[in-house]
Order: C-alpha cells, then structure tokens, then sequence
C-alpha cells in the first residue's frame, strides 16, 4: 500500500464551561460530537524522510508550511517511528475561524492515515502524538459522542446513537480564540450543564439535550463580533430546540427536532452568512 485517503470530520461543542484555570491554561468541560463536514486528506510514501504538504480549499492555500498542524504532524510521525516521508493532499471542506476543530481534525487526520500506510499499531503512541497538535486533536483521531474535561485532551467516550439535525452558519471574520477567552475571564463565569447533556445524549432524548446546551464563550464572543451576535439571533427567529455556538466562534448553529424542519428553515434562511446543514456523524468502531 503507497497511499491512504482518510476523512476528518468536524466537531460541535453542545456544551463548553471552563472550570478554572492551570498552568496558564483554561480547564475545559465540555460535551462534543463529530458532524458529516469533513476535510479529505491523502497520504502517499516517499522514498526519503521529507514531509510535503498542499492545502486545497476554504482559503488555506496560504497556510506557512511552519504553521500547519498536519505538516508537523507528519513529521512528528516519522521522528518517532523512523518511516519514510510523506506527500500529503488535504482537500479542506471545514470552514477555518469557525469553532469547528478543523485544524486538529487535519492533524488527527494525519496521524490516523501515516499509521495505516506504515502499519503500525499503537494506539497509546498515537494518543501522545496528537496531544502535541491541539487540545482536541485525542479526540478527533475517533469522534462521535465524548465528553472532554482538561484542556480538551480527556476524552470520555458516550455510547449513544442519537442524530442530531443542526443548521450551521459561518460569521466572517472569525473571533480571536485568546481574544475570546480574555473577554471571558474579565466578564466572569457563565452557567452551563453538561451533566444534563451527557445524560439527555445517554437516553437519545433530544428535547432534554436542547434545555442543556450551552457554550460559556458565547457572550464574550458576541461582544467581540457583532456578526456572531446577528447569526445567534438569525438562528432563534426559525423557533428551533436550541441555539448555540460552537468552540471559540465564530460558528454559530440551531438543533432542530428533525430533518424536515432544518431543511425548511434552510430554505427560508435570507441572512449574509454561509450555512450549512449538518447531521451528527457517529464512528463505525472507536
């Protein structure tokens, strides 16, 4: 085998509250799952220890080869276990800026495909790889349903078949991730329950998951960007079960009952912003 074609999906935050703060970092609670938007990454042999990398789509043609997640992946990779180099494609579908982990998913992506060309089966290995390229790059090597506590990179995995069916818009102009977090620290703590989230995604109830959903960020992110503020209030006039954001921002997303009323309220959306309609996409084997 001389290459491998691997999908890397987004994520959602259903709910984010910080519960303090160590070594510099904000601690993170936070119930996630995995969406069908997804970047497409391939990963070819080499015949020398060298790393290349192009970037297609949603504007990340210009990404420094020094700043790529997926390229320090790579060689972080072959450093560990003495393989060959790497060409690598990544075919961006995730949109970058909008709290949807693209990055760490093109990371997690990576590793997932360089450990399948080279057959080698370590999984705790891979785990302290992805640790190294973003708090939530662990949990994007499986996706599906987790809860994270930490900085994101203590993965507990939920068992549950739930769909959820999300309208998804994309505010230009991102939000500072430590732009966010500093607004946040300075206007104090926000409320949020992710024991009612976990335990609503546990019973498939949809219903008692919108009553949970919450993101702590999301008024320091609408002070900083009056757009995000437009999509959340945008999203509410469709009535949906909930509306949220997700990560940092600027993605901004409504819960819907089901797939006839998102698609409905697609069709009515006249706003600036680029949408998109989602579906929660759950892992074959984790």
């Amino acid at each position: 085998m001389e290459s491998v074609r691997v999908k890397s999906y987004a994520k959602i935050n259903l709910t984010l509250n910080i519960t303090g703060v160590s070594g510099g970092y904000h601690m993170l609670d936070s119930v996630v799952t995995t969406v069908d938007l997804y970047d497409l990454i391939v990963v070819k042999k080499r015949k020398d220890d060298l790393v290349s990398i192009t970037m297609r789509g949603c504007g990340s043609e210009g990404i420094p080869f020094e700043d790529n997640n997926a390229a320090a992946a790579a060689q972080a990779f072959i450093s560990a276990y003495q393989t060959r180099g790497a060409d690598i494609t990544v075919y961006k579908n995730i949109p970058m800026g909008a709290g949807l982990g693209g990055s760490s998913a093109d990371a997690a992506g990576v590793l997932n495909g360089l450990f399948s060309l080279y057959k080698i089966d370590d999984t705790a290995g891979k785990k302290l790889l992805a640790d190294r390229f973003g708090s939530d790059t662990r949990y994007m090597l499986s996706g599906g349903y987790a809860r994270l506590f930490g900085r994101g990179n203590e993965v507990s995995a939920l068992d549950s078949k739930l769909k959820l069916n999300l309208l998804f818009l994309t505010p230009k102009g991102g939000v500072s991730t430590a732009e966010c977090y500093r607004c946040f620290d300075s206007a104090g703590p926000f409320g949020g329950n992710s024991n009612g989230a976990e335990k609503a995604i546990l019973s498939g109830d949809v219903h008692a998951l919108a009553q949970n959903v919450n993101n702590a960020l999301t008024p320091a992110a609408c002070l900083l960007s009056p757009d995000v503020k437009n999509a959340v209030e945008e999203l509410k006039q469709f009535d949906p079960l909930a509306v949220n954001m997700t990560g940092s921002g600027s993605g901004v997303y409504a819960l819907f009952e089901n797939a006839e009323f998102c698609r409905y309220a697609k069709s009515r959306y006249r706003g600036k912003h680029r949408i998109y309609e989602l579906k929660t996409h759950l892992p074959k084997v984790r």
